[in-house]
């Protein structure tokens, strides 16, 4: 590993999210200063605005909004041997910079480092509500610093659901080189693709400490393809690649208790 490692936040903004400053100002507030820039498909004066305000890089992306895109995009505008995809709604404790490098500082094979994280209900960060803590437990594995790079262990932690908040992950650029986002998934393209890296070499780094904060919101992604069902068809194929079909069926049962924990 190298004696110093850069890392870069990469703000993917949609449209004119009033939760966007306090993203920024998060990450702002970082107790070891590291790169941000912000990227959008959708360019409007509130979001440049934003990024003159706090002297951030301003990248836009032409072309119709993808999430899949966009991401790929931020990323690939980040230069840096990290990157971690920011969410526009969420929020990061201000350790996160910090311990992320000093965790992956200590590995030469880290392909991904992940947090815990409480979910921002109503404005405010958690309590812990079923689902966030149903996917600690499912986590629970990576804790194992021995094992953290066996590829039957890390699809262990993801053979359940997607255990790991999207927005908690930085990715090893230097690693897994650009357009690290390839699923044919709408929903589901951040499970996948870290399916995809759990069969690969990397070892996957867990700082089990809510380091990151989630909103849920009306106005989540989440929210609409549960509405739109799009979450429960790739879902069931998700639990396909792990699981024989009528695993999958008994899995759904249980499995789409979990969506009510976006309607509360």
């Amino acid at each position: 590993m190298k004696s110093s490692i850069t890392h870069c936040f990469a703000i993917c903004a949609y449209k004119d999210s009033p939760y966007l400053e306090n993203c920024i100002q998060s990450l702002k507030a970082q107790t070891v200063k590291t790169n941000i820039l912000l990227a959008t498909s959708t360019p409007s004066e509130f979001i440049e605005n934003l990024a003159k305000k706090y002297e951030i890089p301003y990248y836009v992306r032409q072309g119709k909004s993808d999430i899949q895109d966009d991401w790929n995009f931020a990323y690939d505008k980040a230069q840096a041997d990290y990157v971690t995809i920011a969410h526009q709604d969420d929020q990061y404790h201000p350790d996160y910079a910090r311990i992320m490098l000093e965790m992956c500082a200590k590995y030469e094979d880290v392909s991904l480092f992940l947090t815990d994280y409480l979910p921002i209900k109503g404005g405010r960060i958690g309590k812990r509500d079923i689902n966030s803590k149903i996917r600690r437990l499912l986590r629970t594995p990576l804790k194992s610093a021995r094992l953290a790079n066996k590829i039957w262990w890390k699809k262990r932690v993801l053979c359940l659901g997607n255990s790991i908040c999207c927005p908690s992950v930085t990715y090893h650029k230097e690693m897994l080189g650009a357009d690290v986002f390839t699923s044919v998934y709408k929903y589901n393209l951040d499970w996948d693709t870290f399916y995809k890296f759990a069969c690969q070499p990397g070892r996957f780094v867990y700082a089990d400490q809510p380091l990151t904060y989630y909103r849920v919101h009306d106005g989540a992604t989440s929210k609409e393809f549960i509405e739109n069902h799009l979450r429960i068809n790739d879902d069931i194929s998700m639990f396909r690649k792990f699981w024989p079909e009528w695993m999958v069926r008994l899995i759904m049962v249980f499995y789409k208790k979990a969506y009510d924990t976006y309607s509360k």
